[in-house]
């Protein structure tokens, strides 16, 4: 077995100092990763609420469209049968 000197304990703790920093990087790179995806997320949930928010105004809208339409339809037939002088 190798006998173990200040000089290589100095090197593995170099090594391992390295290997830290390297994993320090790593982590910051994914917590940048994550709050990029964490931005495109809610960027894409608050597209689909405007979507939402969109669609359920048409639907408001082609409510109102439809009633007056069937009220419409009411008076003239309506109007067929009343005598005209």
């Amino acid at each position: 077995m190798a006998e173990v000197t200040n000089e290589l304990m100095f090197e593995l703790m170099k090594r391992m100092q390295a290997d830290i920093a390297d994993m320090k990087l790593g982590q910051r790179e994914l917590k940048s990763e994550m709050n990029a995806m964490r931005g495109a997320m809610i960027s894409l949930h608050q597209d689909m609420l405007n979507i939402h928010t969109t669609l359920t105004r048409h639907d408001a809208r082609l409510d109102r469209i439809e009633n007056r339409l069937e009220l419409r339809e009411l008076s003239e037939a309506q109007a067929r049968f009343e005598p005209h002088p």
